[in-house]
């Protein structure tokens, strides 16, 4: 890699900190650590929401989709249009206001005001774990990326060097420090894609009429997707919008409930179509490169799709421009990271040790957010498959949780007893079902099976204890 290329990427990673030391002083309060303050525009929540949702895992997945499948890989993010907007219209108008009143830091708060704190302490020790486990994955994502692209760096240097950064700004700035280098990583990812590899790769393959020719026409449909993949990424996806701390805590963040139901807005459109189309054509641009041997060494058949992209990049990008491509993808990993490292301290310090309100409790937020890095860190120098402990986290939360918030959401007298069942019940059977390797009936994923053992938990809890009470 080129000093140039170098160069720019030390200093987008100083930047970040820069931001952390800057916040660092500005934060007074845990309001101001956790929640940023309750006073950020729309503009901000909204980058924020998107630059956390979309992340690593979906700008990187999604050239792998475009790679495997072409344009309708699109429909995967228009899952997080729905969740998006569905959120933005019935969980802020109720969510916020009771927060507005009660000064809620974190999502199972919300659930302890519903049912009851049991609730939220299980609810916090779930969210805790899923997020520790996110944070762990992202780092470990973003050191493969280096390490595969700075020659000399293996990768337990790049895990220290990408985990240290990403601890201490947040560990130091906080939620505000989390936002507002997520709006600059998004910009950085946004334009990155658009102005430079959007037109880079399109020449360098040889055009529009070159990939027409090259790929199958279902490569250039939207229908070249099963249902079971559609319904697979609906309870994989809309649920999170319900049931994410990550996005509680920007609910909390804005300064009104429209504020908030902007920023929700905006996300859901910056995720489909701007980054659904975005991340699809980049990956059918890098099979095309592939197959015409722009890249040599590589088949189409046998290369991981997901790194068909960042190899072309590596390509045919000039001087300095592979070096803001790379702080584009490393900023979109970060932007999770960050954020899912915040959502579990958040959890830990409100829900499960409930230090939130006390005399020191700003000092504690930041040094618990620092020893969570540093296991957060450790534990990725353990693993070596992130996608696994990233499903394995995803399942945990969503099966374990969304029942329980649509039944405190949409019922008139949702049971605690039954939402403590239902937690249990469907976050293990989702985690067993994943541990065994089972076989799914139609091809399902395992997520729907555990929220349907969830909900029908709760259903048999609820009413055999209104039959009691008769």
């Amino acid at each position: 890699m080129h000093i140039v290329d170098l160069l720019i990427f030390i200093f987008y990673l100083l930047a970040m900190l820069g931001v952390g030391f800057y916040f660092l002083r500005k934060n007074t309060t845990t309001d101001d650590y956790f929640v940023g303050g309750r006073g950020m525009s729309s503009l901000h929540i909204g980058l924020s929401v998107v630059a956390t949702d979309v992340g690593g895992g979906f700008s990187i997945g999604l050239g792998g989709l475009g790679f495997v499948m072409g344009l309708s890989g699109s429909w995967l993010l228009f899952t997080g249009l729905i969740g998006a907007w569905i959120s933005g219209v019935f969980l802020i108008p109720r969510v916020f206001r009771i927060a507005s009143e009660k000064g809620f830091l974190s999502f199972p708060q919300f659930l302890g005001n519903v049912f009851n704190r049991r609730v939220a302490f299980i609810a916090g020790i779930i969210s805790a774990i899923s997020y520790l486990g996110f944070t762990s994955s992202q780092i470990l994502a973003g050191a493969k990326l280096a390490s595969s692209t700075f020659e000399g760096l293996t990768l337990e240097q790049a895990l220290i060097l990408m985990g240290v950064i990403a601890v201490v700004y947040t560990a130091l700035g906080g939620l505000k420090a989390v936002i507002y280098t997520d709006t600059i990583q998004w910009i950085i990812l946004l334009s990155g894609l658009i102005f430079v590899a959007l037109p880079f790769t399109l020449v360098s393959v040889g055009g529009w009429d070159v990939v027409r020719e090259t790929v199958r026409p279902e490569f250039l449909s939207l229908s070249n997707v099963t249902w079971q993949q559609l319904v697979n990424w609906s309870f994989t996806i809309i649920p999170i919008w319900f049931v994410g701390m990550t996005l509680y805590q920007r609910i909390y963040a804005a300064k009104d409930r429209k504020t908030a139901q902007r920023g929700w807005f905006l996300a859901g459109l910056f995720e489909y179509p701007v980054m659904a189309f975005i991340g699809v054509v980049l990956g059918m641009l890098s099979r095309v490169a592939i197959e015409n041997g722009a890249i040599a060494g590589y088949s189409a058949d046998s290369i991981d799709p997901e790194i068909g992209l960042p190899l072309l990049l590596k390509t045919i990008l000039p001087v300095g421009f592979l070096g803001l491509i790379l702080s584009a993808y490393f900023s979109a990993i970060m932007s999770t990271a960050d954020s899912c490292l915040m959502a579990s301290s958040g959890n830990i310090l409100t829900d499960v040790l409930r230090k939130h309100d006390r005399k020191r409790s700003l000092r504690y937020s930041q040094a618990l957010t620092l020893v969570l890095g540093v296991l957060a860190l450790f534990l990725a120098l353990r693993m070596e498959n992130v996608l696994e402990l990233m499903l394995l986290s995803y399942a945990f939360m969503v099966s374990g949780l969304i029942v329980p918030v649509l039944a405190g959401l949409f019922t008139r007298s949702p049971d605690s007893r039954a939402a403590l069942f239902s937690m249990i019940t469907g976050g293990s059977t989702t985690i067993l079902l994943i541990l065994l390797q089972a076989e799914l009936p139609l091809g399902l994923d395992v997520n729907i099976f555990g929220i349907a053992v969830s909900l029908v938990s709760y259903l048999a809890v609820y009413f055999l204890r209104k039959n009691r009470t008769r």
